[in-house]
């Protein structure tokens, strides 16, 4: 750990430069379970960060959490280092559950990291949930909700699962270890947005509830389509035009000269066309969703193709408007992934009809070659 946060330190020194100017407002240790590294490494980081870059002195600063692995002394001492929110990973109240997930903390240590948090007087707590687990049913799922409301957590985030390759959960799984089918996950989702609902939160994302004013600040850049840098190996950016990663490569993270501009992957030129396309990938996520004149100024393309889909979909109760907006329904959140599909189809029947978009696309297409050509190519 301490290799790690001398490689961490010096990346974010070598960086700093490209961000004079910018002012950051929010700041979110993430990527695995920071708690664990220890509050002092991470208040180092942060005091880093606040030296090196500037700093909004409203900025948002998130911390992710184990409920195994907070105490209300460092919680206290992290406020005071600027944190000012807390994602506390519970996934479920239900013991058996978490056992069956490899989850080493207890429902009884949710309860002692809630109670942690607040008496290190941080006021904005974020509880993250997952349904769909192994023996998980109505019941026990509605239990769960109802726990963490009565928590009075001021967000609440809901995961499906996703069994990853190569966990023990996927060995258990391919030696027949039942999941809630499809249908089952659709119906503890819906359940969710109204049990929610009823207790206080308003849905603004696919996955995301929050009482108001408490949406994630930091989370809500990336659906909005706004720059943010990440550090360390593995991490993702969308910075100078360009979507890019670092490897996840922590050995040769570790080994790096000091200093040394790290290598990126998966560069990605954010072109006017693909930006059309996040447009609507992003910004259908949100409650916010999409509007006609918005668009049209953006991108000057023609918004009727869309508003055809959107008016078929508004016939089945998958989108509604609210103040000229298009957004989706609960209903229509659980089929998301295909309605977009549509809606990105119908946009690239509209950009390849405009001689404009077709010119573009054609000069975008060479610039993305001459940058995969070049991958250690510095990010201008």
């Amino acid at each position: 750990m301490d290799r790690y946060q001398k490689a961490l330190l010096a990346q974010l020194k070598s960086f700093a430069p490209r961000l004079k100017g910018w002012v950051a407002d929010t700041i979110y240790f993430g990527g695995g379970t920071p708690s664990y590294y220890g509050e002092k490494r991470l208040r180092e980081l942060l005091g880093a960060v606040q030296r090196l870059f500037t700093v909004s002195k409203q900025a948002e600063i998130t911390v992710e959490c184990n409920p195994d692995s907070v105490d209300w002394r460092s919680m206290a001492r992290l406020r005071r280092a600027g944190v000012n929110r807390i994602s506390l990973g519970v996934q479920s109240t239900d013991a058996q559950q978490l056992r069956c997930i490899h989850r080493i903390h207890t429902p009884k240590q949710v309860a002692q990291a809630v109670a942690d948090i607040r008496q290190a007087k941080l006021d904005n707590l974020s509880l993250d949930l997952i349904y769909g687990l192994p023996g998980q049913t109505m019941a026990s799922w509605e239990e769960t909700l109802q726990k963490t409301i009565a928590l009075k957590p001021d967000h609440i985030s809901c995961y499906g699962l996703k069994v990853e390759e190569g966990t023990p959960m996927a060995r258990q799984v391919a030696l027949g270890l039942e999941l809630p089918d499809g249908d089952f996950q659709a119906d503890l989702y819906l359940r969710a947005v109204e049990l929610l609902q009823q207790g206080g939160y308003r849905q603004y994302e696919i996955s995301n509830f929050s009482k108001p004013g408490k949406e994630s600040r930091h989370n809500l850049k990336y659906w909005m389509g706004r720059e943010y840098v990440g550090f360390g190996p593995g991490a993702h950016s969308y910075f100078g035009g360009q979507r890019y990663a670092y490897p996840r490569d922590l050995e040769g993270y570790l080994q790096a000269a000091p200093g040394a501009v790290a290598p990126m992957e998966d560069i990605q030129l954010i072109t006017p066309p693909e930006q059309a396309k996040e447009y609507l990938l992003l910004r259908m996520r949100t409650l916010r969703g999409i509007e006609e004149w918005e668009y049209r100024r953006k991108f000057g393309l023609n918004f009727e193709p869309l508003a055809r889909r959107l008016e078929f979909f508004e016939g089945h109760h998958w989108v509604e408007q609210s103040d000229h907006r298009w957004h989706f329904t609960p209903q229509g959140f659980l089929l998301s992934n295909t309605l977009i599909i549509e809606l990105l189809e119908a946009q690239a029947r509209t950009i390849q009809g405009q001689k404009y978009w077709k010119e573009l696309i054609g000069q975008t297409d060479a610039d993305q070659d001459a940058i995969s050509l070049d991958p250690g190519k510095e990010n201008p």
